[in-house]
């Protein structure tokens, strides 16, 4: 991320609108919609600017991060093992005890409804550890 998107003060929504636009490409269009989604999922949630420069979403613990690379945006959820996945979006970071993720490339189109299942899912999860 350059400087000028990195100020003092600026809120984690303005570093990630900051983001999405640097992007300019069909990264910083899926990024957005992604983002999108995952509010509409969960209003209540917190956007979060983590790791130096990593958008991630928060309710009552995190949720999930959406990072970019070259060929794809890959959205990261903390909890995801511990989910149900009848979709099948998962299809990254399938080996580890924890986390599991969605690679999106170019061109590809996202489910939106599942998308949204999985981040409500996910929030449910955070809220039953809450409460022990």
């Amino acid at each position: 991320m350059s400087k000028s998107g990195s100020g003092e003060g600026d809120s984690p929504s303005q570093l990630i609108d900051a983001r999405i636009a640097e992007l300019g490409d069909w990264r910083g269009e899926m990024l957005g919609r992604l983002r999108g989604l995952i509010k509409e999922a969960d209003p209540e949630i917190v956007e979060e600017w983590k790791w130096r420069g990593v958008p991630a979403w928060s309710h009552d613990g995190l949720i999930c991060t959406g990072e970019t690379y070259k060929n794809v945006v890959k959205t990261t959820f903390a909890h995801g093992a511990a989910l149900s996945d009848p979709a099948g979006l998962f299809n990254s970071s399938l080996d580890g005890n924890t986390r599991r993720a969605i690679d999106f490339r170019e061109g590809e189109k996202i489910d939106e409804e599942a998308l949204k299942s999985l981040v409500r899912a996910a929030v449910s999860l955070n809220r039953s550890k809450a409460r022990r």
